[in-house]
């Protein structure tokens, strides 16, 4: 089976594996919908410096309004079970990207380099948030930018299958569904697609170990209200972030 254009580079087919706190912002087939959410509007991540993560994301990647920040010393070690995904268009955009994150302080999980599904790098931010730049394309057919195409979040789920019903159950709408590998839902109107993915095999991509504890140090924002999936990722009510 072939590698659909929006999977290739961040999904399974590029992971080897196919069988009180203060706020701000940085600057098909899967069943029917019961309660309606048709979109993610924010992504906030918990960090120790929101001064120094606020630079960070604007200096790495040019973000906005997209991913939000808020101040927290909730205890994680380890990974925290997810990943975010910037998709671009090209390999020379995904080393402008990885370069500058590098440069604003982030680490080198694993370096950019093409695969069977495309390009693509792995940084750590300062904060320890994982941060995968992928493009399907393995060159460069124009100038080289800086455009994020897309902005997935990668969910690492104990069971893909149950976690895909408990969110079709939620509202959201699956876009595509591989079996009990991956899943992706579609965004709707939202900043963010949000995808599953099985915990381990994200933990491989990201080239961390899979142990990890505490808090994810990560909120999801919907329109379904404030609830918790099985894997303990925490949602809340938010409307859409404005995207640029």
């Amino acid at each position: 089976m072939s590698a659909p254009a929006s999977m290739k580079g961040f999904g399974p087919m590029c992971c080897g594996e196919w069988n009180g706190q203060e706020s701000r912002s940085v600057g098909g087939g899967g069943g029917t919908s019961v309660l309606g959410m048709t979109f993610i509007g924010s992504v906030t991540l918990d960090v120790a410096d929101l001064a120094a993560a606020e630079r960070f994301y604007t200096s790495a990647f040019g973000l906005g309004s997209q991913i939000r920040l808020r101040a927290s010393e909730a205890p994680s070690t380890g990974f925290r079970g997810f990943l975010l995904a910037l998709t671009v268009s090209q390999p020379g955009t995904v080393d402008s990207l990885v370069g500058t994150a590098l440069d604003a302080g982030a680490t080198l999980l694993k370096p950019a380099a093409k695969s069977l599904w495309g390009y693509s790098g792995v940084v750590r931010a300062p904060d320890g948030t994982i941060w995968k730049v992928a493009a399907s394309a393995k060159k460069d057919t124009g100038p080289v930018t800086r455009e994020i195409d897309e902005i997935v979040l990668l969910l690492g789920v104990a069971d893909v299958a149950a976690s895909k019903r408990f969110y079709v159950g939620q509202g959201l709408a699956v876009a595509k569904s591989f079996g009990r590998v991956y899943v992706e839902f579609d965004a709707g109107s939202g900043p963010v697609k949000p995808a599953l993915y099985r915990r381990r095999a994200l933990a491989k991509e990201a080239g961390v170990p899979v142990d990890g504890t505490g808090s994810h140090r990560l909120t999801i924002g919907g329109d379904a209200g404030s609830f918790t999936d099985p894997d303990g990722f925490a949602w809340e009510a938010a409307s859409p972030a404005l995207t640029p």
